[in-house]
């Protein structure tokens, strides 16, 4: 293993110890040697029973037999969980020939950002990740599960499914993803009419059928952004079976890992023969090569957020520092849009996961003897899945790369770094992926122009008043005030001011997601306004600095005059708190941590 890589390990060994011993006890302790439903009383099995019937209430009843929960976040609006709908059946036909029976445990919320963009339902959104944790402790609540299969694809849903599945740590959990849509209509052009449209130069209609073209049939959006970056996690900490991620849906392939995955779970239950608990699995080391995937494929940067929420929910404390160091010892190995033109079926076809985790395996740069849903453990996800009369085998993953312009090998890599920063300064702390910002664009003075939303930032660009050099803070966008929005309906904007040779950068307490693109931006900036953070003292025409290289992010204003200026306030609090349903969570915004933490209302996190 590369030397940077222990000590970070080590160093969140250590860092966990307290909490992770308390919750390995928790889980052991939940732990039986029969399934729980053998100890309920008739009319509490009865009641578990009763929806079924013949032979499965028999063996359910029976209370030998394995039960497995399906927990899925199905609906058929949203293309990426729209294949979804067919899993239980095929996954209750798979457990039924195998001797055993499948429930749906419940359902959890799917929400789309994408589909949210810049509207008030993206102020539920990051909240929707604590929900989901919460619905999935309540779907399992009823204790009569000896494992469970989670279906699962986009932003929030994953990590949500990720930490209430490690509240029920000692029971087994396969992930089952539903893979991408066919490739639409290339990013770059996408892009370019978007950008088109931010300028007045082509219209709505234009607009709409490019996004038509691009998101046009069921599966996950193309683009390596969250919902992708979710996938990869899921592969590369051990929880999907090799190479199960980014196949697509509809295909005898894709099915047949369904099936699978269902006889997988049957296996590692207490019943099984090779018990394999998610509390287990998912260790510090776990953790560390879900950073590292993150890193060497140019993931999302909600994962910042995701990763210290789900690691806490295993007793695991990560810190940005954790990703900082990291980066800086991981090559970046993947050109995936927004990081390149390629999207994930080309990634796919160019060696795909399997090439990555074969590589950094070789290259002493990803932890091998991590415990996994195989039985092989991590050197088995150097492996594809192939069709071979009816059955899935796995082969060995590509030596070499199908096309260099996408997916290299360590001794090519695009960069030398992972390209994900945390940055540090008066203002506090963020985060910043520069993998896909030229490094011209990467140091940055200006001068602030202030905003307390999105659309008044709009407004300024539509007014001209921010073609100079600039920096744009948008505050008031934490978890605290708002929920903490997507703010990715600025970067078209922010795109044109740029392409027209001008010095821009966004600094925000808010998020910009895996669609973090060539425009710098020093985001999750905690405290937060909200928590009176000193980006809530920055006032127009400060001079601010940006530095991804050293990793400074500055208010160049004197301390002695910071600290005689009073925070802002938030005006638009009544706006964006009521309406929309927003009015419900009030009680997520009054308990959200700090973004570090993994800005969690239902786990501890720090609310300064």
């Amino acid at each position: 293993m590369k030397r940077e890589i222990e000590q970070v390990t080590n160093r969140i060994i250590e860092r966990s110890k307290p909490t992770r011993e308390a919750y390995l006890a928790r889980i052991e302790a939940a732990a039986s040697n029969r399934p729980h439903r053998s100890s309920l009383s008739c009319g509490n099995l009865a009641h578990a029973s009763a929806g079924c019937l013949g032979t499965e209430k028999d063996r359910l009843n029976e209370g030998e037999t394995i039960n497995l929960g399906i927990v899925t976040s199905y609906n058929d609006m949203l293309s990426a969980h729209q294949p979804l709908g067919t899993y239980p059946d095929r996954i209750k036909k798979a457990a039924f020939e195998a001797g055993a029976t499948a429930q749906v445990a419940g359902g959890v919320p799917a929400m789309c950002d994408g589909v949210t963009q810049g509207r008030p339902g993206m102020e539920l959104s990051l909240f929707s990740r604590d929900v989901i944790a919460m619905s999935t402790a309540v779907s399992l609540s009823h204790d009569v599960f000896d494992a469970a299969l989670y279906l699962g694809v986009c932003d929030k849903i994953v990590p949500g499914l990720v930490m209430g599945a490690l509240t029920y740590g000692h029971i087994p959990a396969v992930f089952v993803p539903a893979g991408p849509m066919p490739s639409g209509l290339p990013n770059n052009e996408k892009a370019r009419i978007r950008q088109l449209y931010a300028q007045g130069k082509v219209g709505r209609k234009e607009l709409l059928e490019a996004e038509v073209a691009s998101y046009h049939s069921p599966g996950t959006c193309t683009f390596y952004g969250t919902a992708n970056s979710n996938q990869m996690l899921m592969e590369i900490m051990g929880l999907h079976l090799p190479g199960a991620a980014f196949v697509n849906p509809g295909t005898e392939l894709r099915d047949a890992l369904t099936e699978e995955a269902t006889r997988r779970a049957l296996q590692i239950t207490k019943l099984g023969n090779d018990y394999r608990p998610i509390g287990k699995i998912l260790n510090e080391k776990a953790f560390v090569n879900g950073i590292i995937g993150l890193l060497t494929t140019g993931g999302s940067t909600n994962h910042t957020l995701h990763l210290p929420a789900m690691a806490r929910a295993a007793g695991i404390e990560l810190r940005w520092e954790d990703f900082d160091d990291l980066s800086r010892a991981i090559p970046l190995l993947c050109r995936v849009y927004p990081n390149g033109q390629a999207d994930v079926n080309h990634f796919h076809a160019a060696g795909g996961m399997g090439f990555v985790i074969r590589d950094l395996l070789k290259n002493g740069l990803l932890h091998p003897d991590i415990e996994t849903i195989t039985t092989g453990g991590m050197p088995t996800y150097g492996t594809e899945p192939h069709i071979e009369n009816g059955k899935v085998i796995w082969r060995d993953a590509p030596e070499n790369s199908h096309d260099e312009e996408i997916l290299r090998p360590t001794e090519k890599a695009f960069s030398a770094d992972g390209g994900l920063r945390m940055l540090t300064g008066n203002l506090g702390r963020a985060v910043i992926k520069v993998s896909a910002v030229k490094p011209e664009n990467r140091v940055i003075e200006a001068p602030a122009a202030v905003f307390t939303s999105q659309e008044d930032m709009l407004q300024a660009f539509k007014d001209g008043k921010l073609h100079r050099d600039v920096i744009c803070v948008v505050r008031f966008q934490g978890a605290k005030a708002n929920g903490m929005p997507e703010l990715h309906k600025l970067t078209p904007s922010l795109g044109v001011l740029q392409d027209l040779g001008y010095k821009v950068a966004l600094v925000t307490d808010g998020r910009m997601s895996g669609a973090s693109g060539k425009v710098p931006a020093a985001i999750h900036v905690t405290p937060e306004a909200m928590m009176n953070g000193v980006i809530g003292k920055v006032k127009d025409g400060d001079l601010m600095r940006l530095d991804a290289e050293t990793g400074d992010l500055k208010l160049l204003v004197a301390a002695e005059d910071l600290e005689k200026r009073a925070f802002a306030t938030f005006d638009d609090k009544a706006e964006h708190q009521t309406g929309f349903g927003r009015e419900l969570f009030a009680v997520f915004r009054d308990n959200a941590g700090l973004a570090e933490m993994g800005a969690s209302s239902v786990l501890p996190g720090g609310t300064a």
